[in-house]
């Protein structure tokens, strides 16, 4: 990877169409800490606030002391997040780091240990942090920003898009919620057996946002449409908060208390026309239908392997489309696998499906851009998950940004 003038890495993934080819990194890379922020609607904290408290329980849980880490990860993309001047200030340390701006949230969740292990077989850094935080629920509160604003100020769609009311991203995924219902005959009760079970996950998760707000399939077929057919319940949450995870080589992770997770497979692949949502050729399907193969290759895997699934959930449908373009159900059949109770922690597998977003997800646990899935996949493998999955030892987080796609696959240590 190339370095400009101040040393920071640049962005490793350009959202290309179709598959990147990415170095085989199984077994190279561990994750042996994670840590989060209180996760909450509209607070008023400092984003750095948020930012070093889920940098300072990373750090605890991986036994490791702030002058330790020589490698910080973050998105180059989101407005605020953290660089190595804040954090050597913070910290006051002066040591040499390697940074990129190649990790945080979104697709870069998943691919973070790619970038990482070529840090670390360079030896430009040995242990890595990548980390991410949002206050948009304060931003789009106090009316300051918020999850439309990088769209509205993307050209393209505020010439082509914004002026016919294409926009924001409800109304866009009503249209593909629309086109899948369609196409493959989805129903309502489908979607709401999404926002059903990560109900129920994040009222079992003590850090989840919604933990006190039941949910009943009852209660959310009683809800008129949001946007039709969407539901206020098949939306994201807006979020104050921050997450973040420790890496290091795998050959290092004896020397960490946690037990760690080790890397098996990266995936990564950009969608056909990007944001433009109105142009993508394939509107009822996302980039993870090409991003997954690639990870599950890598790891030697299929998804029958996979213990439990976190996916990147802005909406209910993109849920939807995730679990049968990553393969764990034929296209158009996701309907079908996701119904009753074969999403929940404690029943889904006997009963033909799958664990997924055991926390609750960006639709009851927090919108923190899917690092947070991360977090909870790694707990889940170490036994520590608040709603655990019993003997949990493969799971995948399927990271999405709209313009591309990650998966990442794990195994417990």
């Amino acid at each position: 990877m190339d370095q400009n003038r101040c040393g920071r890495v640049q962005l490793a993934f350009v959202a290309q169409p179709g598959p990147a080819r990415l170095e085989n990194i199984k077994g190279k890379v561990a994750i042996v800490g994670v840590g989060e922020s209180e996760h909450s609607a509209a607070s008023g904290r400092d984003l750095d606030d948020m930012i070093f408290a889920a940098i300072d329980a990373a750090l605890v849980d991986a036994g490791l002391k702030p002058e330790q880490v020589d490698g910080l990860m973050f998105s180059g993309q989101s407005a605020g997040q953290m660089t190595v001047a804040r954090f050597r200030a913070h910290y006051g340390l002066n040591h040499d780091f390697w940074e990129s701006g190649a990790g945080g949230a979104f697709s870069f969740a998943a691919t973070a240990p790619h970038d990482a292990w070529a840090a670390i077989e360079s030896g430009k850094a040995s242990v890595i942090v990548n980390v991410h935080g949002t206050n948009w629920a304060s931003q789009n509160k106090a009316d300051e920003g918020g999850p439309a604003t990088a769209h509205l100020a993307e050209a393209m769609k505020a010439n082509a898009e914004v002026p016919f009311g294409f926009i924001p991203q409800p109304v866009y995924f009503a249209h593909v919620a629309r086109r899948h219902f369609e196409l493959y005959g989805t129903r309502p009760e489908q979607l709401g057996a999404i926002a059903v079970s990560s109900r129920r996950h994040a009222n079992g998760h003590p850090g989840a946002v919604m933990r006190d707000k039941t949910l009943t399939m009852e209660d959310y077929l009683a809800r008129e449409p949001f946007i039709d057919p969407l539901r206020i319940e098949d939306c994201c949450l807006i979020s104050d908060g921050a997450c973040a995870y420790v890496m290091t080589a795998a050959d290092r992770a004896k020397d960490f208390p946690r037990p760690p997770v080790i890397v098996e497979g990266v995936g990564y692949a950009g969608a056909i026309e990007g944001i433009h949502f109105a142009m993508e050729p394939e509107f009822a399907s996302t980039p993870h239908r090409m991003s997954a193969p690639g990870a599950f290759a890598m790891a030697d895997l299929s998804p029958g392997d996979v213990d439990v699934l976190a996916v990147y959930d802005p909406f209910t449908i993109v849920a939807l489309m995730a679990i049968e373009d990553l393969g764990f159900c034929p296209k158009g059949e996701a309907g079908r696998f996701v119904e009753g109770d074969r999403l929940w922690f404690d029943r889904g597998r006997a009963n033909g499906g799958l664990p997924f977003n055991t926390h609750g997800g960006m639709l009851s646990h927090a919108y923190l851009l899917g690092i947070n899935h991360v977090v909870e996949l790694v707990r889940q493998l170490r036994g520590e998950g608040a709603n655990q999955v019993a003997d949990a030892q493969v799971a995948v987080y399927g990271g999405f940004s709209g313009v591309d796609a990650g998966t990442l696959v794990m195994r417990r240590g």
